[in-house]
């Protein structure tokens, strides 16, 4: 059974950073591309980024560029999202997401999200 379990979330002052992990189990987790998806109160879900499983490479939708890094420990079964400069329009909940993403993806499994809330 696929477990994506997401923690690091919190409130956090514009400007500020928080670092996301996700613990994942019950499946092969190095060959697998992950990603991270968001949904923002009263918005649809939006993909952040993905890694590939094969090189490390990476995505980043345009709200996330240059603010974000996604990175992933294959020893650990761990996915991480470093979020820097964090804005209002950030606050959402944050969800760990098996697959590869891209915009308007709606991936089949995800964890139970954490909340990420930015206000002052």
């Amino acid at each position: 059974e696929v477990q994506l379990v997401e923690s690091g979330g919190g409130l956090v002052q514009p400007g500020g950073s928080l670092r996301l992990s996700c613990a994942a189990s019950g499946f092969t987790f190095s060959i697998n591309d992950m990603s991270w998806v968001r949904q923002a109160p009263g918005k649809g879900l939006e993909w952040v980024s993905t890694i590939r499983s094969i090189g490390g490479s990476t995505t980043y939708a345009d709200s996330a560029k240059g603010r974000f890094t996604i990175s992933r420990d294959n020893a650990k079964n761990t996915l991480y999202l470093q979020m820097n400069s964090l804005k209002p329009e950030d606050t959402a909940v944050y969800y760990c997401a098996l697959g590869w993403g891209t915009t308007g993806w709606r991936p089949n499994y995800r964890g139970q999200g954490t909340q990420v809330t930015v206000s002052s």
